[in-house]
């Protein structure tokens, strides 16, 4: 399906949802809850501690009350960017947080050149306007500073794109690559499998800002 997209326009039945009402209305009450298990959990935050450096400033794109940043390493500054003031206000890891809905206004509220990493933890699923999101978070990025997205199976029904819930995982990874090329301003994007063994699925796309 992917390869028949390659040089044309993303069809916007792609980006269509089951719950077509105001997301802010979906996420009003809080969910301090995790959305993959504790080995997948643990792959990520192993993950983090590879490629993110100590002291970097991150930016967590769809944040909720955990950030699976490992404990032990100081980072600089970590912003958080979600949908619910309750689950960003109980997030330890963050210096500071937004309330933003990316669906109605993809452009982050950050100046150019914020942030060394721009984190997406198994959220991606729910962009509706992914290809505007990864040009402000271009924007947002330092020279060569990191995009992470790590995407796994689970996912609200409702609210996730009609892309995801059809496509199968080899696609859906593809699909969020031609996001990073679409979007612009990125190298070409890279593909992990941590996948812990017996536990969720964990599949890490990443891309640098040129």
């Amino acid at each position: 399906m992917l390869g028949a997209l390659a040089d044309t326009p993303l069809p916007a039945e792609m980006f269509r949802r089951p719950d077509e009402s105001p997301d802010a209305e979906f996420y009003v009450e809080p969910r301090l809850v995790t959305h993959i298990d504790d080995a997948t959990i643990a792959a990520l935050t192993g993950f983090y501690r590879e490629r993110l450096p100590p002291d970097a400033d991150l930016l967590d794109l769809m944040s909720s009350w955990i950030s699976h940043l490992p404990a032990e390493v100081p980072y600089g500054r970590v912003e958080g960017l979600g949908m619910n003031a309750r689950e960003l206000g109980a997030n330890p890891r963050l210096s500071g947080f937004a309330v933003h809905d990316l669906n109605r206004e993809p452009d982050l509220p950050y100046p150019e050149a914020s942030f060394d990493a721009v984190l997406n933890a198994v959220s991606i699923q729910y962009l509706t306007r992914p290809l505007a999101v990864y040009r402000s978070v271009a924007r947002v990025l330092r020279p060569g500073g990191l995009a992470v997205v790590a995407l796994s199976h689970r996912l609200f029904p409702t609210k996730a794109i009609a892309a995801f819930q059809a496509l199968p995982p080899r696609e859906r990874i593809g699909l969020v690559r031609l996001y990073f090329e679409r979007a612009g301003g990125f190298e070409p994007a890279e593909f992990v499998d941590r996948s812990p063994e017996g536990a969720d699925p964990l599949w890490i796309v990443t891309a640098r800002r040129l």
